[in-house]
């Protein structure tokens, strides 16, 4: 059973369509370029998310070999997009931070493109499959989601723990402030009650 799931997991690894996945760093007024070659007629499907930083949300469009726009969106947090492509060359996805002038931000990517083969050249020829070649095909289909199911839950995780850091921050902040200003205010009151009882004495000249 370990060596039909390792066999599987194999295939997996094989035959699943070209694709990347990474998470990168996008500073204040700056702005990041990804470029992906692809042949003509080609599927391709883009998913990102804003993962920490601001208001989440990110401005991002798609370019063809020709600069043409193919994609633009503006202070999106999370978006997915996908297009054949019309012709053959690097595709480009630009991600921009432009509006922002002290928040950076950490983006997630996933650039898929590509048809998925077949896991079995059985499949191709339409024959039946043995109850071997069924598991394979079974454990295939499962292992995809629970692929994705992760990467969602990576990215939520990321995504919470990110908003939590930040309220600890302004709590702290806040927390902070308040205890100066509790300071402030008991030194104050306790000078204004000991002028209250402090004994003024003025001084007598003496006429002569």
């Amino acid at each position: 059973m370990l060596l039909l799931g390792l066999s599987c997991l194999l295939l997996l690894r094989v035959f699943a369509a070209f694709g990347t996945e990474l998470t990168f760093e996008l500073p204040d007024n700056d702005k990041q370029c990804f470029y992906e070659e692809l042949e003509k007629d080609a599927e391709f499907h883009i998913d990102y998310q804003v993962i920490s930083g601001g208001n989440y949300d990110v401005d991002c469009f798609v370019t063809d070999p020709q600069n043409d726009v193919l994609y633009n969106e503006r202070k999106k947090q999370y978006d997915s997009f996908s297009h054949t492509a019309a012709m053959t060359g690097a595709y480009k996805v630009c991600f921009s931070n432009d509006f922002s002038t002290f928040t950076h931000k950490t983006v997630y990517l996933e650039f898929r493109h590509g048809d998925e083969r077949p896991l079995l050249e059985n499949m191709i020829r339409a024959t039946a499959l043995t109850q071997l070649e069924s598991s394979c095909v079974s454990i295939h289909e499962i292992l995809k989601v629970v692929i994705s199911s992760q990467t969602w839950y990576r990215l939520r995780e990321a995504h919470d723990r990110s908003g939590a850091e930040h309220l600890l921050d302004r709590v702290t902040y806040w927390s902070v402030a308040e205890t100066v200003f509790l300071f402030v205010i008991g030194i104050g009151q306790v000078l204004l009650l000991r002028s209250f009882f402090t004994e003024k004495r003025g001084s007598v000249s003496a006429t002569t």
